[in-house]
C-alpha cells in the first residue's frame, strides 16, 4: 500500500494543509481554532477523507510559540546553583532601544518566589569544589511543590562540563512526578543566562505540548505516524517533541524556509530571500547556497539557545489592523484580527480595517475567488472598515488603503533589511521567493523598493510550509563546549566528534532511520581570544581549514579579520540528518503554437501612481491556465486556491517548467 503523508501548519488564521497521496499534492485549507487547534486539523483530514488512511502526518504548531508570547505557559519552577537564582533577572546588559529612558524589560518566565537554590559547586573544567548538599535538595523540592509548580527546570553552574549533579537533581523531581528539563540535556553549553533561559521555555511549555500531542496522537488513526516540525528545518518523533519542546518554537516558519529553498533549487536559484507572509505576522530568512542558522534566536524577549533558521519576524499580515496612535500617524500591526472574528471582508463580525481589507478595497484580491470561491468575500463590509481609517486621514478610499499597504510593506522591508543589508548581504544579488497566503500579493511591490531584480512565486505558494513539512529531513543537533586554544583542539575536537557521531547514528536509528540514509555534518563555534561571540563554520578534517573559513566569515560578517589573532575553539557542533524520500514536482506542459493564456474577467485594479491611486482595467487569470512557457505583462491578477499573486504595472510574468512563476520588473538588474 503506498504512503500517504500530510504537512499540516497550524497558523493563527488558517491551517495549512498538503495531502501527498498517489504521486499527486492537494492542497487544503481551513480556519485555524486557537481554543483548539486539533479541532481545525480532524476537521480539515475530516474535509479530504483520509483520517483513517494516513500513514504520516508531520506537524508544525505555534502551541509552544503562542503560549510564550501570551504569557499562557504553566506554572514553572527553577533550581540552580546557590547564589545564582535571579539570573533570569539580571540578563545580559543590552538595551534593545538605546534612547528609551523607560523601556520595559520582559519579566521572567519564572518568578524569584519559583526559583530555588541547592548547595553545590563545580568550576569550569566540571571539578567538584562544594559537592552536592542532599538536604538542600529535598528542601528546594519541597519548596516548590508546595508552591504548586508543573514543571521543573534544572540549570546549574558548569554543568556542561560534569553533569552529575544536574542528573541527580532531575533524579529525584522526576519522582516527583514534576515535567523536568535538565540543561545537561537540553542544551549542554556554556554562557549562564541563555542556557537557564533555554531549559525554562522548554519547561514552560512543556506540559501544553505534551498534552496537545498525547490528544493529537489519540484522535489520530493507529497506524499514522505523528512527526512534529522543529525550528533547525527538520522533524522529530512526537515522542521526542513532547520532551524537548522548545526545539518546537518556530517550526512554521522554519518549514516554510525549507520548502523554499527546495523550490529555489528546483528552478536552479541558490540566493533567496524568502518572504512568508500569513494572517498574523511576517516571516523572512535569507538563503545563499544554504539555509542559515542561528544559536541566538528570541522567542518574545527570551533567549533561545537551540539551533534554528535564522528568521526575522515582524507583526505584519492580512490581519494586520491599522490604527492611529496618540500623534495621530496611521499604523499597521501588531494586533491582528486573527481567524476569529478575522477581518472585515470575512464577514464574520469584524469591524476594524486589515490589510486584507485594503486589498479587497483596491480589487487585488476577487472576493468570488478567494480560497477558490468556497468563501465569499464580503466587500461591502472591507469598504466600510477602510471608510473608517479615510475618513480620519481626510481622503479617499482609495488613498487610505494604499496608505495602509504603504505602512504594511515597510515593516516588511525593514524586516528584510535587517537579514540582508544588516549582515553584509546585498539583496540585490537574490530573489525575493514569496509565499504564505498574501506574500504573492506583496512581492511586486517590496521587490521594487528593494531593488530586488526577480520574484519567484511557488506553484502552492499558500501552503509551502506545509510542503516543506513533507520534505523535511530528520535532524538532530549536538553540542559540546570545550573552550580551547585552536592549537591544541585538534585531537580533543576528533575525540567529541566521534562520541557525538556514535549517539547521533543511535538516535537516528530509533527515530526509524535507515543507516544508509544517515548523514553527519561537523561544525565549530570558533572566535578570536578575547571576543565575546563566536561564528559557525563547518569541521572537515583539521583546525587549520576550520580557522580560514572563519576568517573569510568574520571579513563578510564584520568587515575585517586577522589572521595573525590568536583563535579559540568554543563549541563543537554535530548535525544527524536523516534523509526523506521527497515527493517530486511534476513537470507543466508547454504552449501550442502561439496559443496565450485567455483571461477570466476583467476588473478594476487600483495602484500607486505619480499623481496618486491609479486604475488600472486589469486581466484576471486561473492559475492553472498558466503552462509552462507562458509571458504575460502586468497588471495582471492570478488566482489560485491558496492565494493571489499581484503582477504590478511594468512587470512581467513567466511560467517555468514546473509551475512556478518568475515575475520581473521592465528594466530593472540585479547584480
Amino acid at each position: 500500500m503506498a504512503a500517504v503523508i500530510i504537512g499540516v501548519d497550524t497558523g493563527g488564521t488558517f491551517t495549512d494543509m498538503l495531502l501527498f497521496r498517489d504521486g499527486r499534492l492537494s492542497v487544503h485549507k481551513v480556519l485555524s481554532t486557537p481554543a483548539d487547534p486539533a479541532q481545525a486539523i480532524l476537521t480539515g483530514l475530516g474535509d479530504l477523507a483520509v483520517l483513517e488512511q494516513l500513514t504520516i502526518f508531520v506537524h508544525g504548531s505555534t502551541v509552544a510559540t503562542n503560549a510564550v508570547l501570551e504569557h499562557k505557559g504553566v506554572t514553572t519552577g527553577l533550581i540552580t546553583t546557590a547564589g545564582f537564582r535571579d539570573v533570569l533577572e539580571i540578563g545580559r546588559q543590552t538595551r534593545p532601544q538605546l534612547y528609551n529612558l523607560r523601556v520595559a524589560k520582559v519579566p521572567p518566565l519564572v518568578p524569584q518566589a519559583l526559583r530555588a537554590e541547592v548547595i553545590e559547586r563545580l568550576n569550569e573544567q566540571g571539578d567538584v569544589l562544594i559537592a552536592l548538599d542532599e538536604a538542600s535538595l529535598t528542601e528546594a523540592l519541597a519548596q516548590l511543590q508546595t508552591a504548586g509548580i508543573e514543571a521543573l527546570a534544572i540549570s546549574l553552574l558548569f554543568s556542561f562540563a560534569n553533569p552529575r549533579h544536574e542528573q541527580r537533581v532531575a533524579e529525584l523531581a522526576r519522582a516527583q512526578g514534576l515535567y523536568v528539563s535538565v540543561s545537561c540535556e537540553v542544551l549542554p553549553e556554556f554562557r549562564e543566562y541563555e542556557r537557564t533561559s533555554t531549559v525554562v521555555l522548554n519547561s514552560y511549555v512543556g506540559p501544553l505540548i505534551d498534552r496537545y500531542l498525547a490528544q493529537l496522537e489519540q484522535r489520530l488513526a493507529p497506524q499514522t505516524k505523528l512527526r512534529i516540525m522543529q525550528s533547525n528545518g527538520g522533524s522529530i518523533s512526537s515522542t521526542v517533541a513532547r520532551r524537548e519542546a522548545a526545539r518546537t518554537l518556530l517550526s512554521g516558519p522554519a518549514a516554510g524556509v525549507v520548502g523554499a529553498a527546495y523550490v529555489g533549487q528546483v528552478a536552479g536559484i541558490e540566493q533567496l530571500i524568502t518572504l512568508d507572509i500569513g494572517g498574523t505576522s511576517t516571516d523572512v530568512a535569507l538563503i545563499d547556497g544554504a539555509l542559515t542558522e542561528t544559536t541566538d534566536g528570541k522567542i518574545g524577549g527570551y533567549p533561545n539557545k537551540l539551533p534554528m533558521i535564522d528568521i526575522h519576524t515582524v507583526g505584519a499580515g492580512g490581519g494586520s489592523i491599522a490604527w492611529f496612535d496618540t500623534g495621530g500617524a496611521l499604523r499597521v500591526g501588531p494586533r491582528s484580527a486573527g481567524a476569529d472574528p478575522g477581518p472585515a471582508a470575512y464577514g464574520r463580525g469584524g469591524k476594524e480595517a486589515t490589510v486584507t481589507d485594503a486589498h479587497v478595497v483596491l480589487g487585488r484580491l476577487i472576493p468570488e475567488a478567494f480560497l477558490g470561491g468556497s468563501m465569499q468575500l464580503a466587500l461591502d463590509a472591507a469598504r466600510s472598515a477602510v471608510a473608517t481609517i479615510a475618513e480620519q486621514l481626510h481622503s479617499s478610499l482609495e488613498e487610505a488603503a494604499l496608505g495602509i499597504l504603504r505602512i504594511a510593506n515597510a515593516n516588511m522591508e525593514a524586516a528584510i533589511r535587517v537579514i540582508s543589508v544588516e549582515r553584509g548581504s546585498d539583496p540585490r544579488r537574490f530573489t525575493l521567493i514569496a509565499f504564505g497566503g498574501a506574500g504573492p500579493l506583496h512581492a511586486c511591490e517590496l521587490a521594487a523598493i528593494l531593488r530586488i531584480p526577480r520574484v519567484l512565486i511557488p506553484t502552492t505558494p499558500g501552503v509551502l510550509s506545509a510542503f516543506g513539512m513533507l520534505i523535511a529531513d530528520t535532524l538532530k543537533d549536538y553540542v559540546r563546549t570545550i573552550m580551547l586554544a585552536a592549537e591544541e583542539a585538534q585531537e580533543p575536537v576528533e575525540q567529541i566528534l566521534q562520541e557525538l557521531a556514535q549517539q547521533g547514528h543511535a538516535d537516528l536509528l530509533q527515530e526509524g532511520i535507515a543507516s544508509e540514509q544517515i548523514q553527519l555534518e561537523r561544525s565549530l563555534d570558533l572566535r578570536y581570544v578575547g571576543q565575546s561571540y563566536e561564528l559557525t563554520v563547518p569541521f572537515e578534517s583539521t583546525i587549520e581549514q576550520a580557522s580560514a573559513a572563519f576568517h573569510a566569515l568574520h571579513e563578510q560578517r564584520f568587515g575585517y579579520c586577522d589572521p595573525n589573532e590568536r583563535i579559540q575553539v568554543v563549541n563543537v557542533r554535530l548535525k544527524a540528518r536523516g534523509s526523506v524520500e521527497q515527493p517530486t514536482l511534476a513537470q507543466h506542459a508547454g504552449q501550442s503554437g502561439d496559443r496565450v493564456p485567455e483571461p477570466l474577467l476583467w476588473r478594476t485594479v487600483v495602484f500607486a501612481g505619480e499623481q496618486g491611486p491609479t486604475a488600472h482595467k486589469t486581466p484576471i487569470y486561473a492559475r492553472d491556465t498558466l503552462y509552462a512557457g507562458a509571458i504575460l505583462r502586468g497588471p495582471a491578477i492570478i488566482t489560485q486556491y491558496d492565494t493571489t499573486t499581484v503582477v504590478a504595472p511594468d512587470w512581467q510574468l513567466s511560467v517555468d517548467s514546473v509551475g512556478s512563476l518568475i515575475l520581473q520588473q521592465e528594466g530593472q538588474e540585479g547584480l
